[in-house]
């Protein structure tokens, strides 16, 4: 199954808001599908503690330098070959993610379906 990827620009924008974050045991970077949206799933980025949640066996922890990122399984198989991007133009400020297995995404790039 293919990784996450994580451009450059948004890892520093990961790494900036990590340094921001006046709890410093939040450590993790955790990445979730939710239900909701207009195009009924949606995206969960936040930064958590590790003691927050309860990491399976089948559950998916990549290391970083700066951070570590957390998806659970049942994300990870919707988000596999997923690449979280980072912009600040006109388009929109904020993470965007370019996910090849959505078939159906909303305008405004938050939500999507399979």
């Amino acid at each position: 199954m293919s990784e996450i990827t994580i451009s450059d620009t948004a890892y520093h924008r990961i790494c900036e808001i990590k340094r921001s974050d006046t709890d410093e045991q939040k450590k993790l970077l955790q990445i979730s599908i939710i239900s909701g949206g207009c195009s009924g799933l949606s995206y969960d980025l936040k930064l958590v503690k590790e003691h927050e949640i309860t990491i399976k066996e089948t559950d998916h922890l990549f290391e970083y330098p700066d951070f570590s990122l957390y998806i659970d399984m049942r994300s990870y198989l919707m988000l596999a070959g997923t690449e979280l991007d980072f912009s600040d133009g006109l388009e929109g400020k904020g993470f965007h993610f370019h996910n090849p297995n959505a078939s159906r995404t909303c305008s405004c790039g938050e939500s999507f379906s399979i």
